[in-house]
């Protein structure tokens, strides 16, 4: 079995390509800090926000802030075939990527949105999670509402 090749980026910038190992460890003490081991170094990291769909993540690192985003090799993929432009093709449903509690919706039937744009705020493990528009469409119906918790894979908003 061949091993996966990741691509990171930190703030913009690739990082590491073609990578199967980072040279880091990472231990997670909670749900929000990690200490991280570089060579000799180590750091604490504070996990300030997390994008599952885009498999973002903003840290920060000694008062530095560091948005990492992490392509696997599928995205890769996606990517050199040229479909990344497709990802603002409308979509149908947003679902609950994990159980949790919505704690804000910020958007209303009707509303045209587009890839990218905060859509709601689900509270997952103490950690606020943004749910931004994969893709571009109007919010057809809110299934849910403020303070409503939901399981994973519950649709949160029907779009058309």
């Amino acid at each position: 079995m061949q091993t996966p090749n990741y691509k990171v980026s930190v703030n913009g910038q690739v990082v590491l390509e073609n990578a199967t190992q980072t040279g880091l460890d990472f231990i997670r003490l909670d749900e929000q800090y990690f200490h991280v081991l570089h060579g000799e170094k180590t750091y604490l990291a504070t996990l300030e926000k997390v994008d599952y769909h885009a498999k973002a993540f903003v840290f920060r690192i000694n008062g530095e802030v560091y948005e990492v985003k992490i392509a696997d090799q599928f995205d890769q993929m996606v990517e050199r075939l040229g479909l990344h432009t497709q990802a603002a093709a409308k979509f149908k449903d947003l679902k609950a990527p994990m159980p949790g509690l919505v704690l804000e919706v910020m958007v209303e039937a009707g509303q045209k949105v587009q890839k990218g744009d905060s859509l709601l705020i689900l509270e997952a493990m103490k950690m606020e999670n943004v749910l931004k528009s994969p893709g571009d469409g109007v919010v057809k119906k809110i299934k849910v509402e403020k303070g409503a918790a939901v399981n994973k894979n519950q649709v949160l908003l029907e779009m058309e």
